[in-house]
This record gives C-alpha cells, sequence and structure tokens, in this order.
C-alpha cells in the first residue's frame, strides 16, 4: 500500500500537469457495454455490479481508483492515520465541488452514512462499514445513527473513528455506500447533483446511458474523454455482434462458448485476467426441505462437476470453485468444502449417499426451482446444473429467468427463492468481503442463514488482528462449507473485449476500469 506522502505527491502531480478546462478538445465518444440495467444509480440502494461501475464513473468518495486499479486520492487530499490506526483523518480538496457548484463538505459525508443506517433508509451495503466505530450495535438496533464513528471536525475535514485498526478501511471508501450526499437530493438518484468525473446527460431505459465530462470535477482537466456512452445489454452474444459491428468499443464480458474462437479470431481484443470473485448457488434457508436438511444442501453441491462446469459449459479460464473466498487474498488460505479433494465419482457417490439420507429418492422425488438473472451464462450454468442433478440424484429442476431487477428484489425478500444463482466479487481484498453476506438473517446474501457460532467468528475476528484475525476467519469459513448456505461453483475471470486503439484499459484484479482514464486514439 503506497504511504500518505506517495498520495499526496500524485495528487500533487496531477494537479500539476492538469490543462484549463477553456482548452479542452473533446476526443471520440467511448462506447460501454454495462452489463444489465443498474438497479438504481443511488448510492444507498444499488447493488449490482453495473450501478456500481457507472456510479463510480458519477460520483467518487474519500479516496478512489487510478487506472490500474489501485488506491489514490479522491475528494480527499490527504490523510493521516492516528491512534494505531483506529482513526483516520482526512482533509477535502479545496476544489472539491458538486456539479451544480456548490462545495463538497464534511458534512456531506456524515449526512450520507447517517442516512445508509438509519432504519427507514438503510442501504443493502452497510453492512461493509461495519469496521466504522458503533456501525454493529446500529445495525442492530441498540445505538442511533448519531453514535457512528463518522463526523465533520471541519467543513473541510471528515474524522473516521473504527472500533480496531482496519487497514483495508480505505477500499470501502471508494465503495459507493461511503460517498457523500447533497443535502438537496436524498432520494431522487437521477437528479441530485453529482461530483464524479462525469454526468448523467441522457437516459434511455434499457437503451442507453449518456455521460458527459463534468466541468466542476476537481480533476475535470485529466479526464480524457468528454463523452462516455453505457448501453445496457444482459445477453453476451448480443453484446458481442455489437462490438464486431463497431458499436462498442468495451465490452461487459464474453459470450459462454466463444472463447477459443474469440481468441483466435480476435486476439488482439480478448482480455482474460484473474479476478476477485466467486460464483455460487445460493439456497434459501426459509425453503422448508432446503432450511431443514444438512445433508441435502450437501448432496446438492456433491452431485456438480465444476470440471466440465468450467472446462465444457464456460470454457474462458474459470476455475472450478471449492469455496466461498477465492484465492489470491495475500496471507489467507480459503478453507474448502468437504471432498473437495476426492475424485468426482467419489463426490457422487457420497452426494447419492446423503440425497438418501436426507429422505429424498426414487420413491420420495425431489423438484427445486433454480432461479436466474436473464444472461446465456447464467442459464447454461442452470441448464447444466439441472442436467447434472437429474443425472446423479434424480432431481426435477424448473428454471426461471428474471430480469435484473426483479429478481434482486425476489432474492433478498426470500419468499418465492428456492435454488438461486448468486456471487461476489470483492469489494476489497479481504477474506471478510465475502464472509461478511452470511453474517445473521442478512438479506445480502439472500439465504437466510444464521448460525451463532459462526457470528461470533466473525465477531472475534472483528475485533482481532494479523494472523489470528484471519485464522478466525478461515474457522468461520469452514463452517459455512460445512453447513452450504451456498454451492460454490467457479473462481471468476475477467473477461472483455477491448478495441485495439482504446488507450488507457489496464488489467487488474479488482477488474475497475474508470471512464476519465480512456481514450480512443484511433476511433
Amino acid at each position: 500500500m503506497p504511504t500518505r506522502k506517495a498520495f499526496i505527491i500524485v495528487a500533487g502531480l496531477l494537479m500539476a500537469c492538469a490543462w484549463t478546462v477553456t482548452g479542452w478538445t473533446s476526443p471520440a465518444a467511448i462506447q460501454r457495454g454495462l452489463g444489465p440495467e443498474p438497479d438504481s444509480l443511488h448510492i444507498h440502494k444499488a447493488q449490482g455490479l453495473a450501478a456500481v461501475n457507472l456510479l463510480r464513473d458519477i460520483r467518487e468518495g474519500l479516496v478512489t481508483f487510478d487506472a490500474a486499479g489501485e488506491l489514490v486520492p479522491g475528494q480527499a487530499e490527504s490523510w493521516q492515520v492516528l491512534d494505531d490506526g483506529k482513526r483516520y483523518r482526512f482533509v477535502l480538496r479545496p476544489e472539491a465541488r458538486w456539479s451544480n457548484g456548490d462545495p463538497v463538505e464534511a458534512a456531506d459525508f456524515v449526512r450520507a452514512w447517517h442516512r445508509a443506517f438509519t432504519p427507514s433508509t438503510a442501504a443493502p451495503t452497510s453492512g461493509l462499514l461495519k469496521p466504522v466505530l458503533n456501525a454493529e450495535a446500529i445495525l442492530q438496533g441498540a445505538m442511533g445513527v448519531e453514535s457512528l464513528g463518522i463526523a465533520a471536525a471541519e467543513p473541510g475535514i471528515v474524522e473516521i473513528s473504527l472500533e480496531a485498526p482496519a487497514p483495508w478501511i480505505l477500499e470501502i471508501l471508494a465503495h459507493p455506500v461511503a460517498f457523500p450526499l447533497h443535502e438537496s437530493a436524498m432520494d431522487d438518484a437521477r437528479s441530485a447533483p453529482v461530483n464524479g468525473p462525469y454526468v448523467i446527460a441522457a437516459w434511455a431505459p434499457r437503451a442507453s446511458i449518456r455521460l458527459e465530462r463534468n466541468s466542476r470535477y476537481h480533476a475535470a482537466a485529466s479526464v480524457r474523454t468528454e463523452v462516455v456512452e453505457y448501453f445496457p445489454i444482459e445477453e453476451p452474444s448480443t453484446e458481442l455482434a455489437r462490438y464486431r459491428a463497431g458499436e462498442l468499443e468495451i465490452t461487459e464480458s464474453i459470450p459462454a462458448g466463444r472463447y477459443a474462437w474469440l481468441a483466435e479470431n480476435l486476439p488482439d481484443d480478448l482480455r482474460i485476467h484473474p479476478y476477485l470473485g466467486t460464483f455460487w448457488l445460493g439456497l434459501n434457508f426459509h425453503h422448508e426441505a432446503l432450511g431443514r436438511s444438512l445433508e441435502l444442501r450437501q448432496a446438492l453441491s456433491l452431485a456438480i462437476n465444476r470440471e466440465i462446469l468450467t472446462e465444457k459449459v464456460l470454457g474462458a479460464g474459470e476455475l472450478p470453485g471449492w469455496s466461498i473466498v477465492p484465492p489470491g487474498i495475500e496471507g489467507y488460505e480459503p478453507a474448502h468444502m468437504l471432498y473437495a479433494s476426492a475424485s468426482q465419482e467419489e463426490r457422487e457417490n457420497e452426494a447419492r449417499r446423503l440425497f438418501s439420507k436426507s429422505g429424498f429418492g426414487r420413491d420420495e422425488p425431489l423438484r427445486l426451482e433454480l432461479r436466474y438473472n436473464t444472461s446465456g451464462v447464467h442459464r447454461r450454468v442452470a441448464v447444466a446444473v439441472s442436467a447434472m442433478w437429474r443425472q446423479v440424484l434424480g432431481v426435477n429442476t424448473d428454471l426461471v429467468n428474471e430480469e435484473w431487477k426483479v429478481f434482486v428484489s425476489n432474492r433478498r425478500m426470500g419468499v418465492v427463492t428456492e435454488v438461486f444463482r448468486g456471487g461476489w466479487i470483492a469489494d476489497y481484498a479481504d477474506p471478510a468481503s465475502f464472509l461478511d453476506l452470511f453474517a445473521g438473517e442478512t438479506r445480502l446474501s439472500g439465504t437466510f442463514y444464521a448460525d451463532a457460532t459462526y457470528d461470533d467468528l466473525l465477531q472475534k475476528a472483528a475485533a482481532s488482528s494479523g494472523a489470528g484475525r484471519l485464522e478466525l476467519l478461515r474457522q468461520a469459513e469452514f463452517r459455512l462449507m460445512r453447513d452450504m448456505p451456498a454451492i460454490p461453483l467457479y473462481y471468476y475471470v475477467s473477461r472483455h473485449l477491448v478495441r485495439p486503439g482504446l488507450d488507457g484499459f489496464i488489467d487488474n484484479v479488482r477488474d475497475i476500469h474508470l471512464s476519465r482514464y480512456l481514450e480512443l486514439k484511433n476511433p
């Protein structure tokens, strides 16, 4: 992690090399695939990756990311780490402005964070801020939001107090849930003033979102492209067709099963890179059979051939997933599910034994519903999994496809869902980014898994540090893999097609590519 001094130097260099807005010459607009339509563009309502990616183009927190996905100063020009890592003092940029010209002040951050924890307006992602002083107690209803560890020491100074040292807190501060809100528009996301590199100029639902450079952004002179157009395209094959037609410079993904063809025909465009994320199937514990029978949940997991899934069904570099936390987090060895090292034949034999023990079989068949949001990849995975369940266990599976917003709503409510498509991309490079999803009866995982021992291990980890903390998290993950509220299937890789003439796109494990760093050199 770069030092504070290094951050200040970077910020100074950015300002030193800036050119005047009045001398701006507009390069060609950049067209980007977005994936599904954003579920929301309010920082406290957005959950989907599409919304988060777009929000990072129009809003900014105390820190942000550079072109390589590394943390750099955002609305704060500098900060100090005090009290042995338990307190952070951020100095806001004097030139930080909302798009309507108002200064960005410390009170805007305090207001936003209080709103994220207020029961009537609580953000589903507010749990990301649990390292903050009193956050856990507020979430449990034991304290009011005014006790949250954030304060406006001065109009230009934000102070954040933590329960215990948490070096990854800076990554969380770059997430939309930690962004500020303008006092005039707490709920209307589309008309609200923004403080990022771009503003929304036009939005045609399910068609396109046009962004234009925000002239009041503190680093407006360094924003390389004046106009960016996002296109919500849920189906990767459609996105590929539009890319080949010259209508996109960046795709959000690539179609399943097309990796070999793309590697041969578009080798200079294809970008595959490791990614801190895991794809899983969530199991709703409100479903009578799924919530009651551990043997059933384990049987459903063991019946899935992950090698065939990654090599034949997906075929784009994905790796079989045996844990909720993916590999690649420094100092942490993921806790694998039972029988992860066994042969597939052994797994399937154990699956049949457990399935019978759960009370199901030929005389007592099981019928399940597998729900997923619109995507060719998701459908291919769902079809493959249902075929494996039928072949190994005799399970009949009904596949239900839903538009993203409907899918998220149903998953959150937990009334109609049984088995559903799930997964997570790390909000910060730490096991807790994944494991916290399953703490208590969180609505974020959609599983409604609740285990007191698991919660206790996470709470002890939150109060610990170093190797001891990581061991507590590993014990929690072992318990999670035993109880199986979610079935890990594979670890993500980022997959894009990028126009060779596009400058500034740098592969990184976070798969964060802010539009402000991109420029089409050869339109």
